[in-house]
């Protein structure tokens, strides 16, 4: 005979039982509790030490004059944050990843969407498209950063020859303050774009095929289930992609750093990078940091943003 207290609903106690059974259940969740601490702590210490510290040590530097060396840690108050929004190098640098974030976004979405439909509509060869769409993405930021800096080389590029060939004098393209951005967004075009490709195919292998065999029977074309099928259906994926997109465009840093040091004249220094260079060549860690909490607010403002739309889109 199974025992009351055994067929109780694990954590509550059953109306009439005894003191006996509650002790049994108490015992019980007690024990659930610390089995349960003593999986969630190891992920505990690990985010405590390498993500809360540092968020909450960097906002105490912002308030302090902390310095690469030691040195200076006395506490400014707010002197840092009013010098940064007087800063108009930081305001350049954020301007510049703004900048960025909008040329880049827009054809890592339009782009990953066309690659995505050729390989659903069933071009031949289908597992080497796919493989040369995503392949790019696994490089290292600075072997694809690396490769670029050699096509667009002006003497000895690939891009150059290329243009050459068509009549079309070639550019400086990373010298050249006009080219040097677009150049920038075209090189992380072609080394992420296989992630949102990738997505994009995901989601287009997920639409019931019904729905397609339904609209051939009254008479629809491969256009319109394009537009009336396809593309509703891609709605939350596009949302997902192009947050996605956004934030990690805000973040640039790795390949800009490699290609142009933030250069020509500092047209492409994204925010990110003028951290890195108040904190470790500027050797002003206080300063640097307070740029960074100013660049986390912004992105914590667009963050809202974008759930806002989403979400009234949903609500739709």
């Amino acid at each position: 005979m199974v025992s009351s207290a055994a067929t109780a609903a694990p954590g509550r106690t059953r109306p009439g039982s005894t003191t006996s059974e509650r002790s049994v259940i108490r015992a019980q969740r007690s024990r659930d509790t610390r089995i349960g601490w003593l999986f969630v702590t190891p992920f505990v210490v690990v985010f405590a030490m390498f993500l809360l510290w540092p968020l909450l040590h960097g906002f105490y530097l912002s308030f302090t004059g902390e310095s690469i060396t030691g040195a200076g840690g006395a506490f400014l108050g707010l002197d840092n944050y009013a010098e940064a929004l007087r800063d108009p190098i930081m305001w350049r640098s954020m301007l510049n990843t703004l900048w960025f974030t909008v040329l880049s976004t827009v054809p890592l979405v339009l782009v990953a969407l066309v690659m995505a439909l050729l390989v659903f509509q069933g071009l031949p060869g289908q597992w080497l498209w796919r493989l040369s769409f995503f392949m790019s993405f696994l490089l290292a930021s600075t072997v694809a950063a690396q490769f670029w800096i050699w096509m667009y080389n002006p003497q000895l590029g690939l891009v150059n020859y290329l243009l050459s060939g068509l009549g079309i004098e070639g550019q400086a393209w990373l010298q050249d303050t006009k080219w040097a951005m677009l150049a920038v967004v075209v090189e992380t075009l072609w080394w992420t774009v296989g992630f949102n490709f990738l997505l994009y195919l995901t989601a287009l292998q997920n639409i019931p095929e019904q729905q397609y065999e339904a609209s051939a029977l009254d008479g629809a074309g491969r256009w319109r289930q394009l537009w009336s099928i396809t593309i509703p259906q891609l709605g939350p994926t596009t949302v997902l992609i192009v947050i996605l997109q956004i934030l990690a465009s805000l973040k640039v840093f790795d390949q800009i750093y490699i290609m142009t040091q933030g250069g020509p004249g500092g047209v492409t220094r994204p925010v990110v990078q003028y951290i890195f260079e108040s904190g470790f060549t500027g050797y002003r860690f206080g300063y640097a940091s307070a740029i960074a909490y100013i660049f986390f607010a912004v992105i914590i403002i667009v963050s809202l943003a974008q759930v806002g739309f989403t979400s009234r889109r949903n609500a739709r």
